[in-house]
């Protein structure tokens, strides 16, 4: 690599030059910061400005197929939903909607039960 000011011949690894001084090649530069607010990936991994009812409710959710959580599931998807539309600046609809269905169906499903054995326990099998 030639220095461009002087014309010396340098090493290709070389940053300034052996005789002038010259900076002959860049600085390899950092890559940009990317802050997890400007990347959407990003957000859906870390919870950043995310309702931690909406946390929670998703959470729940996902373990709602225990059907002991199911109604709490739905309850706080309820209240994440709520507390999303009270602070737009929040995110974390998904998850709460997310724990709404599914605290939803399997509430069903454990109310759907609780009947069945009330039926049984009075007709007396």
């Amino acid at each position: 690599m030639y220095c461009p000011k002087c014309g010396t011949k340098n090493d290709d690894n070389a940053f300034r030059c052996v005789s002038c001084g010259e900076i002959i090649q860049p600085m390899p530069t950092r890559p940009p910061f990317i802050s997890a607010d400007d990347n959407q990936a990003m957000r859906m991994l870390i919870p950043i400005d995310r309702s931690g009812l909406a946390i929670a409710a998703g959470y729940l959710g996902l373990v709602s197929i225990v059907v002991v959580f199911a109604p709490i599931a739905l309850l706080l998807g309820i209240l994440a939903i709520r507390d999303i539309k009270k602070h737009p600046e929040k995110h974390g609809m998904g998850r709460a909607v997310f724990g709404v269905v599914m605290g939803g169906i399997f509430t069903v499903f454990l109310l759907v039960y609780i009947i069945v054995i009330i039926a049984v326990s009075i007709s007396g099998r």
